[in-house]
């Protein structure tokens, strides 16, 4: 392989495997900052036990995430230095200002929260838990603004051989990044209602620490229901705004090569990208595909081999994982809604409480397979239009960054496994005795 393929692999498995915890940590932040403050508005013990166990959850969840995060952003300097050196006026302020700003702020008023306990009063304990997750939420912001303008780049010129800002407003404002914010952050949600409710499951389907995890599970259903919905309907204006922006990436998502009107979706189809077009197509519907993305049955979508062929994005992987993102998203309010109907016999319906445990891991493939269709359908471009990958990675031997993958690989699998350990050890632990005077 080349520096290029090598530094892309090591970049995807470090942005992968710190995705696995990023989105836990924005959606449990909330639910836990809503658990205290119904401990401070109540006074029932019981929210407090559920905050301290949750809490303890997300707390080791977010120090993997840190750790993982400070690494991969490193990569920007050692795997893609043509890229930051051409881009690093718009992409390096959005970062700069994510970790000098939200990231010290999360950071800190999570070390006043872990040692704040007996030291605050409940109402001040409860708000340093609402900042954390404002904290959080508002680092994604940046982040996202950064990843936004990589798919679609504005507010910049070319100056001096580079992209240098002229419009902050514009680069802040970005549709695709704003559209990409509330995607992500709804899925986040999504995910930690998942998380929360499949835990609470565990626990219920052996009868021990009913109060608890009966509440837990309610509260957690009744914010992945909201964001079930809220996610998918933000998808759909996601996609329209593809259509417009990254034409490219929507033909690839259906594997859809010649351009016509009343464009199709396949239900299943083997796209074959040697010979431009599909070896098989099962169950098309005509006009779903300009439906989708222009709201117009009628409208003519743009099909691959109207883009060179060296401008396309790998199809076969664009193509899968947009179908197990849109598969998982469209089983996830049918089990909410499910668990509604439920919500008040939930020790009586044991097949629904092992189908949640059992769907744990959905929401982390759903909202990875995002993230693929999301990266790898804009290739070959690492900033849209503007750049292509193969001209970003470093001028640095092939074998250099093969060993570094490899160890980033090592170290990554250990950071995993000691994580995995964690959350188990505390989830069968279950939730603290709460004493008497416990905040």
């Amino acid at each position: 392989m080349d520096v290029v393929m090598l530094s892309r692999l090591q970049f995807a498995a470090a942005t992968m495997f710190h995705f696995l915890f990023v989105p836990l940590t924005l959606g449990l932040s909330i639910l836990v900052a809503i658990m205290e403050t119904r401990y401070v508005q109540t006074g029932d013990e019981t929210y407090l036990a559920m905050t301290k166990f949750w809490g303890k959850l997300f707390l080791i969840n977010f120090a993997l995430g840190v750790v993982t995060g400070i690494t991969l952003e490193f990569q920007f300097g050692t795997n893609w230095s043509r890229y930051s050196a051409y881009v690093g006026d718009v992409f390096g302020s959005l970062l700069a200002i994510e970790a000098s700003v939200a990231f010290f702020l999360e950071s800190s008023m999570i070390g006043i929260w872990i040692f704040g306990w007996r030291k605050l009063s409940a109402k001040a304990h409860a708000t340093v838990m609402w900042l954390v997750a404002a904290a959080g939420n508002i680092s994604a912001i940046w982040i996202l603004t950064a990843n936004g303008w990589m798919q679609h780049p504005v507010g910049y010129t070319i100056r001096n051989g580079r992209a240098e800002m002229v419009d902050f407003l514009a680069v802040i404002t970005n549709k695709f990044a704003l559209l990409e914010f509330f995607h992500t952050v709804g899925s986040a949600c999504l995910l930690a209602a998942f998380f929360v409710m499949g835990i609470s499951a565990y626990h219920l389907l052996k009868k021990q620490h009913i109060e608890v995890f009966t509440r837990s599970f309610r509260l957690a259903l009744v914010f992945g229901l909201i964001f079930s919905v809220f996610t998918a309907i933000n998808g759909d204006w996601h996609a329209v705004h593809v259509t417009k922006v990254q034409p490219a990436k929507l033909a690839a998502m259906e594997a859809h090569w010649e351009t016509r009107s009343r464009a199709p979706i396949h239900l299943f189809a083997i796209p074959d990208e040697k010979n431009e077009r599909n070896r098989v197509e099962i169950g098309s519907i005509p006009g779903m595909l300009s439906l989708l993305g222009f709201h117009d049955a009628n409208a003519e979508v743009r099909g691959l081999k109207s883009f060179a062929k060296d401008e396309r994005p790998p199809v076969l992987i664009t193509f899968i994982a947009f179908r197990v993102m849109v598969a998982l998203g469209t089983l996830f309010p049918i089990l909410m809604i499910w668990g509604f109907a439920r919500r008040n016999k939930l020790l009586e319906s044991p097949l629904y409480l092992k189908a949640m445990l059992l769907a744990i891991p959905l929401p982390y493939i759903a909202i990875e397979m995002g993230w693929v269709l999301a990266e790898v359908g804009r290739q070959p471009w690492i900033v849209y239009g503007l750049m292509k990958t193969a001209d970003a990675a470093s001028p640095v031997a092939a074998s250099q960054v093969a060993v570094s993958l490899v160890a980033f690989v090592l170290v990554y699998g250990l950071l995993g496994a000691m994580g995995i350990f964690l959350m188990v050890k505390n989830v069968r632990k279950g939730p603290p005795t709460i004493s008497p005077r416990a905040i």
